[in-house]
């Protein structure tokens, strides 16, 4: 697999915030249930949601003990897993889940193992269908909408990097300003994107970007050394995570970039929300005491009493699994 520069990546990770309004309410996440892909054992393996529906179906990516990576779908509401997937054209043993809609058609990406490029796929089962942004190196698709349109980034001739944005078929390019890198995340139904950049130190930030292409940036939460933006719903409800000082890794969620609340999966160094959906229920991951990723599914109260303790005690960090240490495009090394 070739190596592209600032893009040693790897996943996980899950949080909690507040809000703001005329009147800004309390907000709370409470986890709903852990799992982990039935498939593998649990204790070589890392189970690590993507994104979720609105009928509560999520989409992720199982790592096996080789540190090869397939995608899953997880029913939620009964409890039902499919087999894990991998694109047909896989020689790399890298597919990726990385985004799902109401009628369940999955995009992700997945690598071919002779020249390290990746490229694009749409899966509405049991069909896949190759997708590559026109004149790129490498296409990712990271989020899809109800419509059907979606986005990424990808990776030009010229070693640039910028976001894309598919509507109606039509391809559109963009990026942050200065940013060496920019990843589109998710867009909603009414095209609102979230995503993150990568500015000329090497630091990655979170952005939004309206429906008409005005973006906003950075979002960086208080103390945050690295924010990444993973996903929004259809109210524009934002989810993600950031690291901060220390090392340690938290979620977080808001309505408004202004007023972001952080969660921490408890006992858990490593905490990331990465889909939300209308109801407000999230999937995410997050790194137990033992260096293994779990996955979750998580559910946002506005009307909570009180804002959720941000100061539990957390667990020291520990190694990451070899499966774990993979070189990728589309999420900052650990």
């Amino acid at each position: 697999m070739k190596l592209k520069t600032s893009l040693a990546y790897i996943l996980a990770v899950l949080t909690t915030l507040p809000l703001v309004g005329t009147v800004a309410p309390a907000a709370t996440i409470e986890v709903v249930k852990t799992f982990d892909f039935p498939d593998f054992p649990v204790e070589t393996s890392a189970t690590l949601p993507q994104k979720i529906s609105d009928q509560s179906d999520l989409v992720g990516t199982v790592i096996d003990v080789n540190g090869a990576a397939q995608g899953f779908i997880y029913r939620v509401r009964a409890g039902k897993f499919s087999a894990a997937f991998h694109a047909p054209n896989d020689t790399g043993h890298l597919t990726q889940g990385r985004g799902i809609n109401n009628k369940r058609k999955v995009c992700g990406e997945y690598l071919n193992g002779s020249d390290g490029t990746f490229h694009g796929y749409k899966l509405l089962h049991p069909s896949f269908v190759e997708f590559d942004v026109t004149g790129t190196l490498d296409t990712i698709p990271l989020g899809i909408n109800n419509a059907g349109d979606f986005v990424g980034t990808v990776i030009l001739s010229d070693a640039t990097q910028p976001a894309f944005v598919s509507l109606g078929g039509s391809v559109t390019t963009f990026a942050v300003p200065d940013a060496t890198a920019t990843l589109a995340y998710q867009l909603n139904t009414s095209n609102q994107i979230t995503g993150y950049y990568v500015d000329p130190s090497g630091i990655t930030h979170g952005y939004t970007r309206d429906s008409d292409g005005n973006l906003t940036f950075p979002i960086d939460p208080a103390g945050s050394t690295g924010t990444i933006l993973f996903g929004n719903n259809d109210s524009n409800w934002v989810v993600g995570r950031y690291t901060d000082a220390s090392g340690a890794t938290h979620g977080l969620f808001f309505i408004t970039p202004d007023d972001i609340l952080t969660f921490d999966y408890p006992g858990s160094t490593f905490t990331s929300l990465n889909g939300i959906n209308k109801q407000g229920m999230i999937c995410g991951s997050y790194l137990d005491a033992a260096g293994i990723f779990h996955g979750f599914v998580a559910k946002v109260n506005l009307k909570a009493a009180s804002k959720p303790n941000t100061n539990m005690p957390v667990a020291p960090v520990k190694a990451v699994q070899p499966w774990a240490e993979i070189l990728r495009i589309g999420e900052p090394a650990l």
